[in-house]
């Protein structure tokens, strides 16, 4: 899934809980959702931002499911910010089941989805606006280490 656009990270490790399923032990399809959701929260916690979930409605959603996860079956999600535009994001998500009960490691979901930075009243007039410029540059800022630096390269 990663690619040369995406610019941030947000990774949950966690475990398909008994109420994560329907009565035969099978995930539901609405708990990818919450696996998204809390893996983005990752992705923002760890880059600083607070206050983002309350201004980035999702505007679009898309799923598509591959395989079934079960009840006490490890999983991680992985979150990648694939696009940032001026006033929206792009996300693209994987869900993928550990092996469990003889069965080898599965992608189980994976889709995409976008959210749009908003301003305004939540009952009166939401606007979409520019996403704060400390957010972009919490988000944007390398995670790598820099390389050196030519000015004093010897030469």
């Amino acid at each position: 899934m990663a690619g040369p656009s995406a610019v941030a990270t947000g990774v949950l490790r966690t475990k398909v809980q008994w109420i994560d399923t329907d009565a035969s032990g099978i995930y539901h399809n609405t708990t990818v959702a919450r696996f998204v959701e809390a893996a983005e929260a990752a992705l923002f916690a760890d880059r600083g931002i607070d206050g983002y979930f309350p201004v980035a409605p999702r505007v679009r959603y898309e799923a598509s499911f591959d395989a079934p996860l079960r009840f006490g079956q490890d999983i991680t999600a992985v979150v990648e910010l694939a696009e940032l535009g001026e006033r929206s994001m792009t996300f693209h998500f994987e869900i993928w089941g550990d092996p469990f009960g003889g069965r080898p490691r599965v992608r189980a979901a994976h889709g995409r989805y976008v959210t749009v930075h908003v301003t305004g009243q939540p009952d009166a007039d939401l606007r979409s606006a520019p996403w704060p410029a400390a957010w972009v540059a919490a988000l944007t800022d390398a995670s790598e280490e820099p390389g050196p630096d030519p000015a004093q390269s010897p030469g």
